[in-house]
């Protein structure tokens, strides 16, 4: 699972968003299960009662408590803000589905609000913590990848996106990382020609990623396996001009030498 996504700014959003409501502050020894039923409670109980247990850690009831402010009170100008603290509470609690859920309601109620980025942003999050390692299914790390482009197109001068553009580059690194294995799944089995498609995604789509000049390497293998030595000339020429010092293009080198002239 990729990581490495800058926790502080996850938290920066919250700065604004948890300050308490004027009010009596929620009774601190009310046991969770109580919290957690449906009483009508005025917006300021409510709504404290959620930060309370979010303070706390106790981020499923946080986020029912949310929920609860939002259902109860949905015309308060708090409503927006528990819509997308819940959101928060969800991710907090590794609930991404919810989390997503909570993000693009608010979205879809409030198109145009100052959060919004960060709502695009929290959804990006919850893809991008699911992404799962090369040898799994990727389509959660192209729903990722799909997630972290929109908030940088959207957004492309906040915050939230330049953390975006970071993860779009380990995502595309990762998306890259499965090509190559399925590449070399081919190459072992001698199916030079699949080998060649997968091997030629990763030079041409994600070409910036530390997975080329291994790519370019095996894309010289494979068009000399197949008889195609101009085209493995190319893949050299390529990865000597680009990746010269690099364990794979002495390699390639070497196998040009054999099959013929150098590149």
């Amino acid at each position: 699972m990729l990581r490495n996504f800058n926790r502080p700014i996850t938290v920066l959003l919250l700065t604004a968003a948890l300050v308490p409501l004027a009010g009596c502050a929620t009774n601190r020894d009310t046991r969770a299960a109580r919290d957690a039923q449906y009483v009508a409670r005025d917006v300021n109980t409510l709504y404290n009662a959620a930060k309370d247990r979010l303070d706390k850690r106790q981020y499923k009831l946080a986020a029912a408590l949310f929920d609860e402010v939002e259902r109860q009170h949905p015309y308060s100008i708090w409503a927006r803000r528990a819509q997308l603290m819940s959101a928060f509470s969800y991710y907090a609690d590794k609930d991404h589905q919810k989390s997503i859920e909570s993000a693009r309601r608010f979205l879809s109620i409030h198109p145009g609000n100052k959060d919004a980025p960060y709502a695009y942003y929290l959804i990006a999050l919850n893809h991008y913590e699911q992404i799962e390692d090369v040898t799994r299914d990727q389509s959660i790390t192209k729903q990722a990848l799909d997630a972290l482009n929109e908030l940088a197109r959207r957004y492309p001068t906040t915050q939230y996106a330049a953390d975006a553009r970071l993860k779009i580059d380990l995502v595309n690194d990762h998306l890259a990382g499965k090509e190559m294995e399925i590449g070399r799944f081919y190459q072992n089995r001698k199916q030079w020609l699949a080998s060649i498609v997968r091997f030629r995604v990763v030079v041409d789509e994600y070409q910036s990623t530390t997975h080329t000049p291994e790519a370019l390497m095996r894309l010289t293998e494979s068009y000399l396996a197949l008889g195609m030595p101009e085209e493995a000339k190319k893949a050299a020429a390529v990865l000597g001009n680009n990746y010269a010092n690099t364990k794979w293009y002495n390699h390639a080198y070497e196998l040009i030498q054999r099959h013929g002239p150098a590149a």
